[in-house]
């Protein structure tokens, strides 16, 4: 399995929302070109959230972006396959295109390259200078696919937590109820999720993971929040970046860690995670029975 980590960013613009290549008819590249690759700042969604640009972020964690569609042809022109894992830190000034990124992905097909561990490496320093942070690589190749494996989400699901919901958008904290009592430790997930892409208007779901320590949150209330999203227009990691904050901010969490597993489209699906505690990382190789 071949790893790698770019340490050093070649400078690269971030561009403005309106340059994305969603939406737009794109030929694919015959050969990687890392000038395809759409950096979007992340300042100008957390602004929306009262996440002030030069202030440290309240919290931690990454994006780990899972790719099933990367082929190369190795020394001899033999087409080569593996399964990519990324993971984005959430401290990097931008986030990567999802467009662009299958379109730099796909460039490999036609793109002879001596082993594993050199494509990994490429990948890593063109995804690290895009991102403006070192954005960790791992390849899974096809030989090794039966360690890709499906895990339930953990903790109790709320699916079936509210008798009646009827608000679908925009997202509405003040839907978020605690209860009285000690403080407690849970994990609660939900399969309903749903938001819609800012720019092609297409739909996302995902399976959002809520591990938190504080007032006893209301299990139906939870869900008609997250309900909430079902018309709101946001990339993953920004939702999951308001829904932490929201929790955080109209329930008490002492300790939060949001997750969401996003179903594929195009052959990648991207997972955000952010938390208070240092360290959480989505495990490797992983996915839920919903993607």
């Amino acid at each position: 399995m071949a790893r790698a980590n770019a340490g050093a960013h070649r400078k690269r613009t971030v561009k403005p929302r309106g340059h994305t290549l969603l939406g737009r008819p794109v030929a694919y590249p015959q050969r990687v070109d890392a000038g395809v690759l759409t950096a979007i700042a992340r300042d100008a969604a957390r602004a929306g959230l009262d996440l002030a640009p030069d202030a440290p972020l309240p919290f931690q964690g990454e994006d780990l972006w899972t790719c099933h569609e990367l082929s190369w042809l190795d020394a001899h022109g033999v087409p080569q396959r593996a399964v990519a894992e990324l993971r984005v830190p959430a401290g990097s000034p931008a986030l990567i295109e999802s467009k662009s990124l299958k379109l730099y992905l796909g460039g490999y097909a036609g793109e002879r390259c001596a082993d594993t561990d050199t494509v990994c490496a490429r990948i890593a320093a063109d995804l690290s200078a895009a991102a403006g942070a070192t954005v960790a690589v791992a390849l899974l190749p096809a030989a090794q696919w039966r360690m890709l494996a499906l895990a339930e989400p953990p903790g109790a699901c709320i699916d079936t937590a509210a008798g009646t919901l009827a608000h679908y958008g925009p997202p509405a904290p003040a839907l978020l109820r605690t209860q009285d009592g000690a403080a407690v430790s849970e994990t609660l997930y939900s399969t309903l999720f749903r938001s819609n892409c800012p720019v092609t208007g297409q739909p996302d779901w995902a399976t959002v993971v809520v591990d938190y320590r504080g007032p006893r949150i209301d299990h139906g209330a939870l869900l008609a929040y997250l309900v909430s999203y079902r018309t709101h227009n946001a990339f993953h990691e920004q939702c999951v970046e308001r829904i932490w904050l929201e929790l955080v901010r109209h329930c008490g969490c002492t300790q939060l860690t949001v997750h969401a597993r996003f179903t594929r489209r195009g052959g990648l699906d991207i997972n955000p995670l952010r938390s208070t505690l240092a360290g959480r990382r989505l495990p490797a190789w992983r996915r839920h029975p919903e993607q």
